[in-house]
């Protein structure tokens, strides 16, 4: 199980990598896109969409399940990963790098304390 340790995590199986200046990268574990399979459609919000932490924001569909996205944190949404939309399979290629999903700037940084560090989430995932 591919988990980079400069990464934080939610209970929900979306990773948070900090890109400065208040502003984060989201998108789903190597776990979860895993257990998804093929990926075949990611719904995400708009640029300019507010997110309220543990909410969805959208969905992933992949040839199993439809599987709703939690924000890991709130915020205001600045990007979103355009090229998802016509290759949504690079979520499973590259979860940690093509495969990102938006970029949001936090409205609140505490947040960012409450996710899991790289071992929490393995703990947690190997109970599963």
């Amino acid at each position: 199980m591919n988990l980079p340790s400069e990464l934080r995590y939610s209970e929900e199986h979306e990773w948070v990598k900090e890109e400065g200046g208040n502003k984060v990268r989201i998108g789903i574990t190597d776990f979860a896109q895993d257990e998804l399979g093929d990926i075949v459609f990611v719904e995400l919000p708009e640029v300019g969409d507010e997110l309220e932490a543990d909410s969805p924001f959208g969905s992933v569909e992949s040839v199993k399940t439809v599987s709703e996205l939690y924000a890991p944190v709130s915020g205001k949404v600045l990007e979103v990963n355009e090229d998802l939309e016509d290759s949504p399979e690079k979520v499973n290629e590259s979860a940690y790098e093509d495969g990102w999903m938006i970029v949001v700037e936090l409205s609140d940084s505490s947040e960012m304390e409450k996710l899991m560090d790289a071992d929490k989430y393995k703990a947690m995932v190997s109970e599963d």
